[in-house]
């Protein structure tokens, strides 16, 4: 058996530069792993030659009451653009411990993804480089490259074009979700109307994190959807709210929300942080974590 973490993400910086003809949107973000994470177990077993991909492939979760395991799930879509390299007679089970909150902007599904093609990768010594998987990925979906990838990168164009930046050095983060949700496509189709939403500072966010700079970290993160769904999920902005009471140096939504997190300097201050989101906040999902590569 092989076992690969899938590790969570959160957006340092999210900015939105124009919309391309085909409707994808043109993006420049800051994208950075964080330490929380599914986990997926790979088993191959013996099967006939002739059977049908989805025989071939077996998907069980702990977590089956919210997810989907059938093939529209980006596990068994990752799974099935490598069957063709299985060797003859062999499939795979992939069991999924599921930690990332569901629907939450963190790239649950497409890390989930990203570990699949990993631990099939490795199961069957396929031997596929990172570049390969990548551009395997890119088909299921933009953040599936950044979470094959992992760590501190810049990401652009619908979010495939990605140059790796100086590691941020380790933020003690607290991470909150509300029960309710907001689809991306309602994010990005209700920004459109903005004529000239605030731009976050992609760029000063990048020159603090090439020069360790905590604060200046803190001071940058910024999320253009931020205006979008703060307004249509109320529970971000309460959220948004007890963390800066609790004494946080910086706090933003993640991707299209609504999970909110929040950069504290002092841990003490961040387990107190969680503590009151615990005991009175509309957060479903609370957790202190940090910073990390992504690395296994």
């Amino acid at each position: 058996m092989i076992k690969r973490k899938a590790y969570a993400k959160i957006n340092l910086a999210l900015d939105v530069l124009g919309k391309y003809p085909n409707g994808y949107h043109e993006v420049k973000m800051v994208m950075q792993t964080i330490d929380l994470y599914d986990v997926l177990s790979f088993e191959s077993f013996d099967c006939s030659t002739e059977i049908q991909i989805e025989d071939r492939i077996r998907l069980v979760s702990d977590n089956s009451g919210e997810l989907s395991l059938g093939t529209d799930n980006l596990i068994y879509k990752a799974a099935a653009k490598l069957v063709d390299y299985f060797p003859a007679g062999k499939g795979v089970k992939i069991s999924l411990e599921k930690n990332i909150p569901v629907a939450a902007g963190m790239a649950g599904g497409s890390t989930d993804g990203a570990a699949a093609l990993h631990g099939i990768n490795e199961l069957f010594g396929l031997g596929l480089s990172d570049e390969q998987l990548c551009d395997i990925g890119v088909n299921l979906g933009a953040d599936v490259p950044y979470c094959i990838m992992g760590g501190t990168m810049l990401a652009e164009g619908i979010g495939e074009k990605l140059t790796k930046l100086a590691d941020t050095p380790e933020l003690t983060l607290v991470v909150a979700k509300p029960e309710m949700g907001v689809s991306t496509k309602y994010v990005y189709e209700h920004l459109d109307a903005y004529d000239n939403p605030p731009h976050p500072d992609v760029d000063g966010m990048i020159q603090a994190i090439e020069q360790a700079d905590k604060t200046g970290i803190a001071d940058r993160l910024g999320n253009i959807l931020e205006t979008v769904t703060v307004p249509a999920c109320p529970e971000v902005a309460q959220i948004k709210g007890i963390l800066a009471e609790q004494g946080a140096d910086g706090v933003l939504m993640s991707g299209s929300g609504p999970t909110v997190f929040s950069v504290f300097s002092d841990v003490e201050k961040a387990q107190k942080a969680v503590d009151a989101l615990k005991n009175d906040s509309p957060a479903k999902f609370v957790c202190m974590t940090k910073t990390c590569s992504g690395k296994q």
